[in-house]
């Protein structure tokens, strides 16, 4: 059965931020004591909301951050995403534009702030398929991901049936809170073991090619 509405992710799915970003976080709390390499962030907070990074880094390595910690993380992902651009995770403009002609609505729901998600949209040249009514933060609802909250919003929002609605995900904690949403999950996993994004609930994928297949358009 073809769906009746699609949302997507934004890192990783759409645009190809989610090494970038790392890279950026990992100098970041390095610069304030704590040894946090760009592949531990990918491999153990990809997904995550920023509070809960650091109150895991704070965990292990004993650092705890100085207010106002995210708005310098956030200044200096802008900066180093403007001056080095951010690209399209490869096919992904055809298959939104395959769900777009099937005449299926979507939109994007992203763990970051809406101000992110337009930069990333915009320097990926995908801001015109992902107007801003159909872009969605966490900042909008009590509970980031791995809780549902984010995902029920946009299909509220867009007038989706939850169990009619598909999702497509990178990571473990945006498939763990679209599950609890009771949608279906593809699970885009050029990045991200399909393994565990299965063992989350996710139906794994590797290229975004595959999509419009998958979605049955």
């Amino acid at each position: 059965m073809r769906p009746s509405l699609v949302v997507f992710d934004c890192d990783g799915v759409l645009v190809d931020s989610e090494r970038p970003q790392a890279a950026v976080l990992s100098a970041l709390f390095r610069d304030h004591g704590a040894a946090v390499s760009a592949t531990d962030v990918v491999e153990r907070y990809t997904g995550l909301a920023l509070e809960a990074i650091a109150d895991d880094v704070a965990a292990r390595t004993g650092v705890r951050l100085p207010a106002g910690w995210t708005d310098e993380f956030r200044d200096r992902r802008a900066t180093t995403f403007e001056r080095d651009g951010i690209p399209a995770v490869p096919g992904v403009r055809e298959a939104v534009q395959a769900v777009r002609a099937a005449g299926i609505p979507y939109g994007v729901a992203s763990q970051g702030r809406l101000s992110k998600t337009a930069l990333t949209l915009r320097l990926s040249g995908l801001a015109d398929l992902f107007p801003e009514p159909v872009r969605f933060s966490a900042d909008q609802v009590p509970r980031p991901k791995p809780f549902p909250d984010l995902f029920l919003l946009a299909a509220r929002t867009l007038g989706g049936e939850p169990s009619a609605t598909v999702v497509v995900e990178d990571s473990v904690p945006g498939v763990t809170a679209a599950r609890a949403a009771g949608m279906r999950v593809l699970g885009h996993a050029a990045e991200t073991d399909p393994e565990d994004l299965r063992a989350a609930g996710a139906e794994p994928f590797r290229a975004m090619a595959e999509l419009p297949g998958l979605l049955r358009l």
